[in-house]
């Protein structure tokens, strides 16, 4: 007979009752016992625990845990292919097979993939700042003293109209992308519903598209929310579909959500908000609605995103290899790829990550930056007139030589290394040591630590930077 009266559906083999009839009576404070009560917090019926530490699901032999999106990232981070690598593999292969056996829309796409990756000198500099500007949306003076505003403040709020600003300044700034997102959700909409719908549905896609080209946000936001979501709404009454339909219905009323909360009337008025706080008002001094705006049009990420030809041309490539175009081994590399890339840019990640493939003298090399350019916070250390500790991590793939990582420490004009190099360099790491600290000399910048050692394992990104593990620095969402 069925215990009526138990809060959960009794689990096979185990008779909560009899165990807990078993348990010994000991000392709260003896650690054999497993979950004693707490007040705080809902204890499970039996003598089991779930609770885990938030970097459980990182370490080594790690279990998935499924109460947490925080722990659940930090494990697919973990698991994660090597980015590296896998772009040194796959371009490296494709280079040679590029002309023979693949079809010719990849195999011009990948051609033009290959022909961006010999650099000079100049062209690596410009490679390099135009990836810089790319990944730093929230950075000028302007998100410097919305920073410290928000940490220093004691109302509630100003630090709620900041981050206010701060979501209509990021959903106005990805306007462009949600457009697409937008365009591709209908074409997929169109695919999974009836036909006697679909036909319904193409023209106003189509209306919708000429809306975007001609930058009219009113008229494109009256047709989503008036015609399109109506349509959909009529659909899902009618046939009461629950099927994939409905997942992309939601996704698209989501997207329409961004869409209106990006305009340049929300915009103005949040920063409108912020204004009206007199401290902030002082910090922000001549600063209006209008300058703001046309800063942020001609701001380095607004053209950055546009001109980064590489990673738009790796996008171009990536799609066509995805859908098929290559051959599986091509798609299988790619799918790694754009795992690597996302799960590494993270809205979780609190540090900056940067590409560099590159052909330097004849040599393929392809290097992974990270940058945690608050790695020592004096900001919240009292102490804001003092320089920050920035701390780097290079991956680097020599073509020839092997695999580096290169760990990189600055301090104003104090900076230290700690290199690990394949076993076939390691004997020159006297060599290394020493044009390292010229280098460095030369450019101004004084050497307190250069050391150059033989690689045992690859560093980890939560052994360089263990912020990410920080409470203060993630997100940790309970479902």
């Amino acid at each position: 007979m069925p215990s009526l009266l138990g809060v959960t559906n009794p689990v096979p083999g185990q008779d909560n009752t009899n165990i807990n009839r078993q348990l010994p009576v000991n000392p709260s404070a003896d650690n054999r016992v497993q979950n004693a009560p707490n007040l705080d917090r809902v204890s499970r019926p039996d003598n089991r625990t779930e609770r885990q530490d938030s970097g459980d699901a990182a370490g080594p032999g790690g279990s998935l845990r499924y109460d947490s999106n925080f722990a659940t990232f930090l494990q697919k981070l973990r698991d994660t292919p090597g980015l590296t690598q896998t772009l040194s593999r796959t371009l490296a292969e494709f280079r040679s097979i590029v002309a023979s056996g693949m079809d010719e829309g990849i195999a011009g796409e990948m051609g033009q993939l290959l022909s961006m990756i010999p650099m000079d000198e100049q062209q690596l500099l410009q490679f390099l700042t135009q990836q810089l500007a790319d990944s730093a949306r929230f950075s000028g003076p302007l998100f410097t003293i919305l920073r410290e505003a928000y940490s220093q403040s004691q109302t509630q709020n100003i630090k709620t109209d900041i981050l206010q600003f701060l979501k209509r300044y990021g959903d106005y700034t990805s306007t462009e992308h949600i457009e697409g997102n937008l365009l591709r959700l209908l074409s997929q909409l169109s695919r999974a519903i009836p036909a006697s719908y679909s036909r319904g549905l193409s023209p106003m896609t189509q209306q919708l598209q000429q809306m975007f080209q001609n930058g009219d946000r009113a008229g494109a936001l009256k047709l989503l929310q008036g015609g399109i979501l109506s349509h959909l709404a009529n659909y899902t009454e009618t046939t009461h579909d629950m099927g994939l339909s409905r997942s992309l219905i939601s996704q698209l009323a989501l997207e329409i959500s961004r869409y209106e909360n990006g305009s340049e009337e929300g915009l103005m008025q949040a920063f409108s908000q912020l204004i009206g706080h007199e401290s902030l008002k002082a910090r922000l001094g001549s600063l209006t609605a209008s300058t703001l705006l046309n800063s942020i049009r001609n701001s380095a990420f607004s053209r950055a995103s546009v001109e980064n030809n590489f990673a738009n041309q790796l996008a171009r490539a990536a799609d066509m290899a995805l859908r098929g175009s290559g051959g599986a081994e091509a798609q299988e590399a790619f799918r790694q790829i754009i795992q690597a890339l996302l799960i590494n840019e993270s809205v979780y990640m609190p540090i900056n990550h940067i590409l560099l493939p590159m052909e330097w003298n004849g040599k393929l090399m392809f290097s992974e930056l990270w940058v945690d350019p608050d790695a020592e916070d004096n900001m919240h250390k009292g102490g804001s007139q003092r320089d920050n500790t920035l701390r780097f991590l290079f991956k680097v793939d020599i073509q020839g030589l092997g695999f580096f990582d290169i760990v990189m420490g600055s301090h104003g004009e104090e900076v230290e290394m700690l290199i690990s190099c394949p076993a076939t360099v390691a004997p020159f790491s006297q060599v290394i040591q020493t044009e390292l600290s010229r280098i460095l000399t030369e450019n101004g910048l004084r050497p307190t630590g250069i050391q150059v050692v033989k690689m045992e394992r690859p560093l980890t990104l939560s052994a360089v930077f263990p912020k990410i593990f920080e409470g203060e620095n993630s997100v940790n969402v309970t479902i």
